[in-house]
């Protein structure tokens, strides 16, 4: 698309310019895991696609807060972080749990309606969040999409002991309840401070649990 020669030249350079601010960097060291976990999730490895993807979680965490307590960031830096950080959310939160949906399934046609519901959903949400933003400083409406990966890397501890067919329906069925309260019409905490610190732990917890798995 053309630029509009009447509006100010207000771009800062190139666009690789941004990828030298640090919550940017950290964004894209989550897209990297997720990058991972897509890997390992169509390779059928899940404990290697779940530890990377609950750490892009922490990743996702970790970028808003080394912005918000980074000096002299501009506001152009900050509007390309907010709109860096949306696109990876796509990404790590909706593609991921939907090729795992589709993975599980052994790519069968019956879990495509399933894929897409959670791919629409999340699109849906981020799309009514990026226009709308939070109910007020620290409520969001409906379930954000992080905690999707968070529940599933619970519940993907129990995969081995149930077996990939049945496995498979439970996913379905519980991927298809967290689309329905990513864009329900509920309030929802935004976490924050101190749960930053839970979410590595828990994240270091299932790093620990799917190792013992692989063993």
């Amino acid at each position: 698309m053309k630029r509009d020669a009447t509006q100010p030249h207000t771009e800062p350079g190139a666009i690789l310019w941004f990828a030298r601010d640090l919550p940017n960097i950290c964004s894209l060291t989550g897209l990297f895991a997720t990058t991972l976990g897509l890997f390992f999730a169509i390779r059928g490895t899940y404990p290697l696609a779940l530890t990377a993807l609950v750490w892009a979680v922490v990743l996702d965490w970790a970028d808003g807060l080394i912005a918000r307590r980074m000096p002299g960031r501009t506001a152009s830096q900050a509007a390309f972080g907010a709109q860096l950080d949306s696109l990876i959310d796509i990404v790590s939160f909706s593609v991921a749990p939907a090729l795992l949906l589709l993975s599980v399934g052994q790519f069968s046609p019956w879990y495509i309606p399933g894929a897409f519901v959670v791919l629409a959903t999340g699109v849906l949400r981020l799309s009514y969040f990026n226009v709308f933003g939070l109910l007020d400083a620290s409520t969001y409406r409906g379930l954000a999409l992080d905690n999707n990966v968070l529940v599933l890397g619970l519940l993907f501890i129990v995969e081995p002991t149930v077996g990939l067919t049945t496995f498979a329906v439970v996913l379905y069925v519980v991927l298809l309840a967290l689309a329905a309260l990513n864009v329900a019409p509920i309030q929802t905490p935004k976490l924050g401070g101190a749960w930053f610190y839970a979410v590595i732990l828990y994240a270091l917890m299932l790093t620990g649990i799917y190792a013992w798995q692989m063993v």
